[in-house]
């Protein structure tokens, strides 16, 4: 498996969506913005789908065996947070809700992040864990 260019496709989906969060629906952009988001999110689940789901179970055997493992787009979070040298982070808020069972009676959300590629469970307002990555 190629990770770099794992994620260097992940990191452009995440650049789409941040793009087209930054625009207006009525923006003449728009569409062609979304289109392109959603020809990269085919392409990524086609060429990475296989090797990121069996990561993700690996994740949710450890963490979280009672929830099912998605498609890995849906682990993309909404937001990013970019720093000036390009490293990803996100909000705690951010991701897919699963049911820890380290946690009990907390929001617990995995989430994907590239640069480098990883994910995070977010745990609750003020509580992050890594708990895979690729280096």
């Amino acid at each position: 498996m190629n990770l770099q260019a794992l994620d260097a496709s992940l990191q452009e989906i995440v650049k789409k969506r941040m793009a087209l969060q930054k625009i207006d629906y009525n923006n003449p952009k728009y569409d062609e913005i979304e289109e392109a988001l959603h020809d990269a999110e085919d392409t990524f689940q086609d060429e990475y789908g296989d090797y990121l789901e069996e990561r993700l179970q690996e994740v949710h055997d450890e963490y979280c065996p009672d929830t099912d493992v998605l498609h890995p787009i849906a682990y993309i979070a909404k937001n990013y947070i970019v720093s000036a040298n390009n490293e990803y982070s996100v909000a705690t808020n951010e991701g897919v809700y699963v049911e820890a069972d380290n946690y009990p009676n907390k929001d617990t959300k995995l989430a994907i992040l590239p640069n480098p590629l990883r994910v995070v469970l977010n745990i609750d307002k003020d509580n992050q864990k890594l708990v895979w990555t690729t280096g």
